[in-house]
């Protein structure tokens, strides 16, 4: 079974994306901020890229200083990159409306695998990635290894207090 597609996994390729992928609509985006996808929108935020929330239980209202719209094709800007953070069988009419809006990236997040989206934008001539995480990846990449800073900044704060 040889596979004739290039797996869009490699470092290479995933630095590229991220390089380039500056402006991400996140699908599923929470309000809640122990939530994985508002962890991840943050740090992305904190990286320079902007993010633009997609969630329809939240429409109509802000996120991280960002408007929030209830799908894809109602974002009034062009986006780079669609971050999927629903379920895999919820993922195929996202990639459909990521492919109609132009986007380059569809990326599947940790745990979200759906082939057929996959195949579906990559034949649109996209990158797709699935099963990682932008947030992880772009620590890897990019030496960023404070991803988890919130608690080495708590720790180093904790120690110079005391001496």
């Amino acid at each position: 079974g040889h596979r004739t597609d290039t797996p869009m996994d490699d470092i290479a390729t995933l630095r590229r994306i991220l390089k380039t992928s500056r402006r991400i609509a996140m699908v599923g985006l929470s309000d809640q901020w122990h939530r994985p996808s508002h962890f991840v929108a943050k740090y992305m935020q904190q990286h320079g890229y902007r993010i633009f929330p997609v969630n329809p239980r939240l429409a109509g209202t802000t996120l991280l200083g960002e408007p929030v719209v209830a799908s894809v094709l109602e974002l009034k800007e062009p986006v780079d990159m669609v971050d999927v953070f629903r379920r895999s069988e919820d993922v195929l009419p996202i990639a459909q409306a990521a492919v109609k809006i132009g986007a380059k990236v569809l990326w599947q997040q940790i745990g979200v695998v759906n082939r057929e989206a996959d195949a579906l934008v990559r034949a649109a001539g996209m990158d797709s990635v699935m099963d990682r995480c932008v947030k992880i990846e772009h620590g890897r990449i990019f030496g960023g290894l404070n991803w988890c800073g919130c608690v080495r900044r708590w720790r180093r704060s904790r120690r110079s207090a005391k001496s």
